[in-house]
Order: C-alpha cells, then structure tokens, then sequence
C-alpha cells in the first residue's frame, strides 16, 4: 500500500521520552523510526530513507553532534533538528554550524514540536518545488545544480545540505543586489529571531568557503542589514 506520510527518524536514549514522542507522532500521521543510540540510528539509514531526523545530542553511544556530521557527510539531503536538554547559547550555536535546520529544547510541547516539524517539512517541499524549474546555475567558474545539491568547480564537488542550497539559490536568485537578514530568514528559515540569524551567519561561512576558489565571486556582508552575492562581470 502506498502511503503519502513523511518519514521521521528519532533519536532518543530516554526509553520514556523516545516512547512518548513517538506514538504522539505516529497519532499525528508520521510514519516513525524509533532509535535508542546513535549506531542504531546510522545503522538503519542504511537500508531506509526519510524526510526529517530528530536528534538528541546526549546519547549513550555517540555524541549528538558528531551523528549530526556523519548523517551530514553521507546523507546531505536529510535535513536534521536538535531536540535537547543542551540549552546553552554554545550549544545552540554548535548544533546549527553542523547543519541541524532547526534547534529545540527540551522539555517541549509535543503540540508545538508537530506543528514545527510539519511547516518546516512544508517549507522545505515548497522549496523543493520551486526549485524544479532552477535546476542548473552557471556561477563564475562553478556549476550549481539545485536539483541534486551540488555545487561543481572543475573536477571538485560539493555536496551542500538542504539549507546551504536554499540559501545559495535565493542569493543567486538575488545576485548583486542586498538581501537584507529579515528577508532571507522570513523565506528560509520562516521566522526573523536572534538565533536564527546566527545560524544564517554560520550557512554564509559555509558559502564563501566553498566559493573561495572563484575570486571574481564576492559573497559580501553589508553591517547590520544582510548580504550581496556579486559576480564580476555578471549583470
């Protein structure tokens, strides 16, 4: 039987908390994996995809975020969140350098943990949407195809995540002229806060270092207002 519901990977050591949150999603039409450690977690993406994970970072086996680079590394197309008791602004701020789309903290909601999985896994769809009509761009001397998320220079690829490929399209899509923070993180990251804007500074990192053997490639930081992406010679 073919069934329309998102797939969500859970990782979570707690037998109680993994318990609870599951069947809750599960009763919220998500089809659910339940892993107790970070080996388990690798092991059964392996053999299955999805449309989220939700990552602990405390685990028994594995740090939180070394799982967060290794699911980054080999499966850069499955977006990931923190779902932790780690509150602290460096934690927060760690977890969204290593990729993770969204940073929550425990205790949560579940009737609010829904409701953010579910418009962020639409915003990533329309998204994704958007970008079939987009699928090549010619960018200086790379190639940044939208479709599989890579970004070509020569004989060299690069793999980038969900957010790094939003990101570089809607400042292509906008090149050479000033994306301001309030617009970037309203249609990325849905909502205009202190700490997503940390995050989209960590994504711009992440950019210019992958841009940087192109020198006529400018990824510019305008001081308390956002960013242009200038390519020289590109009108």
């Amino acid at each position: 039987m073919v069934t329309n519901k998102k797939k969500i990977i859970l990782v979570e050591d707690d037998s109680t908390l993994g318990y609870l949150l599951s069947e809750y999603l599960i009763m919220n039409k998500f089809e659910v994996f339940w892993a107790k450690n970070g080996l388990e977690c690798l092991k059964n993406l392996e053999q299955n995809d999805y449309d989220l994970a939700i990552l602990d970072i405390m685990l028994p086996d594995i740090d939180g975020f070394n799982l967060a680079h290794s699911i980054k590394n080999k499966y850069p197309n499955l977006p990931f969140i923190f779902l932790t008791a780690r509150s602290l602004k460096v934690d927060v701020l760690k977890g969204f350098s290593v990729g993770a789309v969204d940073y929550l903290k425990k205790p949560i909601d579940e009737e609010e943990l829904v409701v953010r999985i579910k418009t962020l896994l639409s915003r990533m769809e329309l998204s994704t949407q958007e970008d079939q009509d987009y699928e090549t761009y010619n960018l200086g001397n790379y190639i940044f195809n939208t479709l599989n998320q890579e970004l070509v220079y020569k004989d060299n690829k690069i793999n980038l995540t969900n957010r790094e490929s939003q990101l570089l399209q809607y400042l292509l899509n906008h090149k050479n002229n000033l994306c301001t923070h309030k617009d970037i993180l309203t249609h990325i990251w849905g909502k205009n806060d202190y700490f997503n804007k940390k995050s989209l500074n960590v994504f711009i990192t992440h950019l210019r270092k992958y841009l940087s053997n192109d020198a006529k490639i400018k990824l510019e930081n305008v001081h308390n207002r956002g960013f242009i992406l200038k390519i020289e010679g590109d009108n």
